[in-house]
């Protein structure tokens, strides 16, 4: 009996380095879907402010005189 609660120690021993690797797989995984999520959102609001920036430059709003083009980049 102390032999196989002895072998029983060994192998959780044995998995501890195992779970580590999958908890760093994960943290990699939800990195790299919030990386995704941000350069696909990222469009939508470089869209959003350059369309607002084109509405302000048509009128005396702001820094841009009219006919000004909004910078881009």
């Amino acid at each position: 009996m102390l032999e196989f609660m002895q072998r029983l120690v060994r192998r959780d021993r044995r998995e501890d380095g195992a779970s580590a690797v999958e908890y760093g797989l994960l943290v990699a995984a939800i990195a790299a879907i919030i990386v995704v999520i941000v350069f696909a959102i990222g469009k939508f609001v470089k869209a959003g402010f350059a369309h607002t920036c084109d509405g302000l430059s048509g009128g005396d709003y702001g820094t841009y005189a009219a006919g000004d083009k909004c910078p881009t980049g």
